[in-house]
């Protein structure tokens, strides 16, 4: 179970250094800077002290669910797009400008977490709340995009 753990952790903290290149860039950005943002967009730092916290959190519940999930191939397959969702938005949105394609991606992410979240309720049961902040962060994240989007 522990190198189960890392394994996981290690898949999740790398999505995040992928995508921290892109965002890295792009939040100092002119492009960024001038775009008309939320009224709830929170303060910079959070966002990357969320993130860690939310890829800890999702490794811990991978590691549970691989341990309840018969259907390991499917887990397994959900993980991976979630991985790709996760990394895709960065660029997406932050080098590429497509500020309606992130909404699509980070819509799809959310759509899969929530599918984690409830699709595996039954079977984890207390243990889903390791997925929970993930998807409230998806949702809040989702909501600044479409407001990007709208605004702009």
């Amino acid at each position: 179970m522990i190198y189960r753990l890392l394994l996981f952790l290690v898949l999740n903290l790398t999505a995040l250094g992928i995508g921290s290149i892109f965002t890295g860039k792009g939040v100092p950005s002119d492009w960024y800077q001038n775009l008309d943002k939320a009224p709830w967009t929170p303060p910079g730092w959070v966002f990357g002290a969320a993130w860690t916290t939310i890829m800890v959190c999702f490794a811990f519940y991978m590691t549970f669910a691989w341990e309840v999930k018969t259907s390991r191939n499917l887990l397994l397959g959900l993980f991976i797009i979630q991985w790709i969702l996760n990394v895709l938005w960065n660029p997406v949105f932050f080098k590429y400008h497509q500020i309606l394609a992130g909404l699509l991606v980070i819509s799809l992410l959310t759509l899969l977490i929530g599918y984690f979240l409830f699709g595996y309720l039954a079977q984890l049961k207390f243990r889903s709340l390791f997925v929970l902040p993930y998807f409230l962060w998806l949702l809040i994240a989702a909501s600044l995009n479409a407001y990007i989007f709208l605004k702009n």
